[in-house]
């Protein structure tokens, strides 16, 4: 490093603004490893506990962006538009909204993440689909992006190696949650896409990595102006996290869910924000003159089946077998499932995301730790949702796990999650605000 460690923390300890200059040095001696360990969590807690300015994560994004290799689609002739999620439960958008955008005329190069704690991850869904690969090279990425309007890949060692390191030592020194690094992360790794623009999907709510809506809306404004600083078009929705999305949680059964929809049967809040976001993308790829002619071709394209074709065409050139699009149950079954069923009459007065995403954890669908095996098939069918009308003995919903005993305990936990009551209670907005 041409700058002396000590000296660039101890500015930022104080409160002080780094040039880019600076920060440049810096990224690079998270790649290079002269930036030790201990000298790197000094850096991070400084910038959690003081911030950046607007300037700074913008440098720092740049750089960890610039760290590795930043990819380009020259040869695509279609504008390039990504969406990135901050997380939740049941979250299978992505598996859905590509192949939509993509059938609507857009390309979209998306590389995404595994889930670790209580939020799936997209990687590790498409991993419970027979023989689909996203382990792809650059080149492979761009071949099928050209191909078929989009790929799906888990990122590489060579896209923002910065950020790995990075992240890792957010994750032990508790400076995760710093909205500049927070930033920094996601548009690195996004910018190195070599994408025109991105939608952000933003979630808040019991589930959510931010549970308050302002701390959302604070991060979503952080993400608009950094991109905006790197020539990037934005857009964003703040949604609804208070609850599951769709039914299905736990990696095959949410595969299964999208197999579903992509013939029609789609659960209502699914469909809302795959389309919510597809129409945002839409309008920054320029193919649409406005939301409700954006929203009328996504509607058309996926009642026809077009979408059900790129998915197909995707799932063959990323090494999938085909025939799981007419025969799911190729995606296997956990051995036990059990159902739980209401103790009373009423109404489901709550659906507890957390709660249940904690449940698919332990029953070995979620990971506790980033090198953790997961069991595709461990997870929970919502039965109900909140508001519904229940008799006694109705099904709540269903446990999928790997033996009985398990089954059992996971049920109680379930149960006690779906609680049933008097009051009926309805869903807030699932858009919660939209800023551009």
């Amino acid at each position: 490093m041409q700058h002396h460690p000590a000296r660039l923390i101890g500015t930022k300890r104080d409160g002080g603004e780094l040039g880019e200059d600076e920060i440049r040095d810096l990224v690079r001696g998270v790649v290079d490893g002269t930036l030790v360990d201990a000298q790197l969590g000094a850096f991070l807690m400084a910038v959690c506990c003081n911030g950046m300015t607007p300037r700074e994560t913008a440098a720092l994004t740049l750089a960890m962006r610039d760290s590795g290799r930043v990819l380009r689609h020259d040869h695509v002739q279609r504008p390039k538009v990504d969406k990135h999620s901050t997380g939740g439960v049941g979250d299978k958008v992505s598996l859905l909204l590509a192949p939509l955008v993509a059938a609507a005329g857009v390309a979209v190069p998306m590389v995404s993440g595994r889930g670790l704690g209580h939020t799936g991850g997209t990687i590790d869904k498409l991993a419970s689909l027979p023989g689909y690969r996203t382990d792809l090279s650059p080149e492979r990425f761009a071949q099928v992006l050209e191909q078929c309007g989009y790929a799906m890949a888990a990122p590489s060692a060579e896209i923002a190696p910065a950020d790995r390191r990075m992240y890792a030592t957010r994750d032990v020194t508790g400076t995760v949650e710093s909205v500049p690094l927070i930033t920094s992360s996601i548009l690195s790794k996004k910018l190195a896409e070599g994408i025109d623009g991105l939608v952000m999907d933003v979630k808040c709510g019991r589930a959510a990595f931010l549970p308050q809506e302002h701390d959302a809306v604070q991060l979503t404004e952080s993400l608009l102006a950094v991109g905006r600083q790197a020539g990037l078009r934005l857009a964003a929705l703040v949604t609804d996290m208070d609850h599951p999305l769709g039914l299905a949680i736990g990696n095959a059964l949410e595969v299964a869910e999208v197999l579903a929809a992509l013939d029609g049967p789609c659960p209502d809040d699914l469909r809302e924000i795959t389309l919510a976001l597809g129409v945002e993308m839409l309008l920054l790829a320029g193919v649409a003159a406005d939301a409700d002619g954006a929203r009328g071709t996504l509607e058309r394209l996926w009642r026809d089946g077009v979408v059900r074709q790129v998915f197909r065409h995707n799932l063959e050139l990323q090494g999938g077998d085909g025939a799981v699009l007419d025969d799911p149950a190729r995606l296997g079954r956990a051995p036990v499932v059990l159902p739980v069923e209401a103790a009373q009459r009423g109404f489901v007065a709550d659906v507890d995301p957390l709660a249940l995403g904690r449940v698919v954890v332990d029953l070995g669908g979620g990971r506790r730790q980033p090198g953790d095996a997961i069991d595709p098939h461990a997870g929970i069918v919502l039965g109900k949702v909140l508001g519904d009308a229940v008799e006694a003995g109705d099904v709540l919903a269903y446990v999928h796990a790997r033996d009985r005993a398990a089954a059992r305990v996971a049920a109680e936990r379930v149960a006690a999650a779906m609680p049933v009551g008097e009051e009926r209670r309805r869903r807030r907005p699932l858009v919660l605000r939209r800023l551009a």
